[in-house]
């Protein structure tokens, strides 16, 4: 059996709209790999480019290497973020309704925004890049049964994302590059829910470093070809914690220690 990637962005599209389960491409064509799941999610981006909506970044997954022996993996897995799904918290406090979710999870993660194209992936090349970075919570929503699937069923589904909310921006300045590359190797967070922290994380969930992860990125689009990064891209660079389920009601809050900003606060309706 052969996916065609044009159907299966309409199926998936049509199950995220309508909130429903759908088996994932994995378990129905024992071929679906990453380079037809790329196709799917380039299609899914097509769509939304002609009903009015633009690409701004990135958004990438399975950032902790660990990860990828057993997953068959040789780098992360990415797909794009929209002008629709991004929003910027005031004052690193934000509102998110999940009330269009099927069943979403929440993830801390540093987002970058480019001033220009890195030179290399070294760490020193992507902060020279880099206008601004943040923390952030990335939403990430799944149709398909018990949150079960492959990473080539993860990018066709648009890498799960559902919406990334970005606190505070702190400007990369080039005197401050040199120690930025230390403390992004080294910083840690603590994901607190109403109150209770319930999960911690860090720099080596993210290639141990967020600087990194924007280097991988960069070289694994050209490895891919087609697409690179550009300025003015956002890229949410992997979730510090383990992914959490969320409900109406809870206030999420991560905390930094290491680098500023210090914390970001989303409230759930």
């Amino acid at each position: 059996m052969s996916t065609d990637p044009k159907a299966l962005a309409r199926e998936l599209t049509d199950a995220y709209a309508q909130r429903e389960i759908l088996s994932a491409p994995s378990t129905r064509d024992a071929g679906f790999e990453l380079t037809t799941a790329y196709a799917v999610e380039a299609e899914i981006a097509q769509a939304r480019r002609a009903s009015g909506h633009q690409t701004v970044g990135w958004k990438v997954g399975y950032a902790n290497r660990a990860m990828w022996p057993a997953l068959k993996l040789d780098t992360l897995v990415w797909a794009h973020v929209y002008d629709d799904t991004v929003r910027y918290a005031d004052w690193n406090d934000a509102q998110l309704s999940i009330a269009p979710m099927l069943s979403p999870q929440i993830e801390p993660e540093i987002v970058f925004k480019l001033a220009k194209t890195p030179a290399s992936a070294d760490p020193v090349a992507v902060l020279e890049a880099t206008e601004w970075y943040a923390l952030g919570f990335e939403i990430i929503d799944c149709v398909f049964p018990d949150w079960k699937f492959q990473p080539a069923d993860f990018v066709a589904a648009r890498g799960l994302h559902a919406a990334l909310v970005i606190g505070e921006p702190v400007y990369v300045e080039p005197e401050d590059i040199a120690q930025l590359v230390t403390d992004m190797a080294a910083f840690t967070v603590r994901l607190l829910r109403n109150n209770e922290m319930v999960e911690e994380g860090g720099a080596t969930s993210a290639l141990g470093s967020p600087a990194l992860c924007v280097g991988e990125l960069f070289e694994a689009l050209k490895r891919r070809g087609g697409e690179t990064l550009h300025a003015g891209d956002v890229i949410s660079t992997g979730t510090l914690t383990a992914s959490l389920p969320m409900t109406a009601g809870d206030t999420w809050i991560a905390s930094l220690s290491g680098i500023p900003p210090s914390s970001l606060t989303l409230r759930i309706t």
